[in-house]
């Protein structure tokens, strides 16, 4: 039989057959050593075959086959620094929610993890989320954060779960795609899925006072039929995004601003540091590229990624206001 893993334990996977109905399955034992470098072998997402197990009192399968991915997307292990973890898998969208003080996106996360679905190949709408919190100052911010990522090409959204602004724009471009919602804990993922879709009434939680970080409400990944013909995977609240698989000379392309103008620098594996006669460096100057991603392609390239994940509300919220007052 064939189906879709609509959720992952680590040990058990729901899946949803063909015909509709949710089986829970386990993968046979040699499955996990075929050299899979990643934690999890099978991600929710994946399309498998499986075979049914009708030895127990209950129904169970067994999956033998992942079908070929379209796209995934991965963020490194927290416990296993050269394995990488997969998200989730054949998304047709991803909607990045950010919360500009409660709790605080930096810039940083923002583009590690744009960097992250351009490597695969994923289409990322960035979701603006707690408008209705805004006092003038936050909104200023917020703005500010807008246009920088407007002016590259990135959609962006406004929307507040609590007044239902924005909510009706999220839906249509969700309807007929499998989406992903992801973003650090307590952006309000689960709580824009129940403003959406009542009736799945998944947890929420509020942010702590004293960290201004939330609390992590989804445990592990899962997909959700809605009732408007769309899928959504709600993901668990990602603290820090390393990066995983990429060479220093590459991750310029996923830039898409430093992509348009690399071939006029003036050496082939020119890494828009030091080199002379950099494209650039010179866009730069004339403020056509922002400095808060000058400064983000630059801690990837560094491969900065230990100190942001232990300290990402702090030095990185430092960098990305220093940024915006240099421009």
């Amino acid at each position: 039989m064939t189906g879709i893993v609509y959720k992952s334990t680590g040990s058990w996977y729901t899946v949803k057959g063909s015909d509709g109905v949710f089986i829970e399955c386990r993968i046979k034992g040699k499955f996990r050593m075929k050299g899979i470098k990643s934690t999890n072998p099978i991600a929710v997402g994946d399309h498998v075959d499986f075979e049914l197990d009708e030895t127990s009192d209950k129904i169970t399968g067994s999956i033998n086959t992942i079908h070929d991915r379209n796209n995934y997307i991965v963020r490194k292990s927290v416990n296993l620094s050269h394995h990488m973890h997969i998200i989730a898998s054949n998304i047709d969208r991803v909607f990045l929610l950010i919360t500009v003080n409660n709790p605080p996106t930096t810039f940083n996360f923002i583009d590690r993890f744009l960097v992250t679905a351009e490597a695969y190949g994923i289409e990322t709408i960035l979701v603006f989320n707690k408008i209705d919190t805004f006092d003038e100052a936050t909104l200023d911010e917020q703005l500010y954060m807008q246009h920088v990522y407007q002016e590259i090409g990135y959609q962006c959204l406004r929307v507040s779960s609590t007044e239902m602004k924005g909510i009706e724009q999220l839906k249509e471009l969700m309807t007929g795609k499998v989406s992903m919602f992801s973003g650090h804990s307590g952006v309000g993922k689960s709580t824009l899925v129940n403003a959406m879709e009542p009736s799945l009434d998944l947890k929420t939680k509020v942010i702590s006072e004293a960290s201004k970080q939330g609390q992590h409400t989804t445990t592990f990944a899962e997909m959700y039929d809605l009732s408007f013909d769309a899928r959504i995977i709600d993901t668990p609240g990602i603290k820090g995004f390393g990066m995983v698989d990429m060479e220093p000379s590459e991750i310029s392309g996923y830039f898409p601003e430093f992509f348009k103008l690399q071939d006029q620098c003036k050496f082939n594996n020119c890494l828009h540091k030091e080199e002379p006669h950099c494209a650039i460096k010179k866009a730069l100057e004339k403020d056509e590229i922002a400095w808060s991603r000058y400064r983000s392609y630059l801690k990837i390239l560094e491969g900065d990624d230990e100190h942001y994940r232990t300290d990402i509300y702090n030095d990185d919220r430092i960098a990305s206001d220093d940024s915006r007052k240099s421009e």
